[in-house]
């Protein structure tokens, strides 16, 4: 499970394997027990598990800030 981005207490990440056929872009983010899956074009939150509103909106900033980067590394891995 490549992390791409540490940011807070939050990883950001996606699995090796992530079926197939293949999903579009999208990161996976967790901290603790906690596990949201953003997709990456448009941002948008895809599911989410314990997380508070307040930390969703910091994930969605964060996943808007990194989008490129995310989806470079989405890309290179899955290409």
């Amino acid at each position: 499970m490549p992390v791409i981005l540490r940011f807070k207490n939050y990883r950001f990440f996606f699995y090796s394997n992530e079926g197939n056929p293949l999903e579009p872009g999208h990161i996976h983010v967790r901290s603790g027990q906690k596990e949201a899956k953003m997709w990456l074009s448009p941002v948008a939150i895809c599911r989410q598990t314990g997380f508070s509103p307040r930390e969703i909106k910091e994930i969605i900033t964060v996943t808007h800030i990194y989008q490129r980067i995310f989806q470079g590394a989405w890309n290179d891995y899955f290409a």
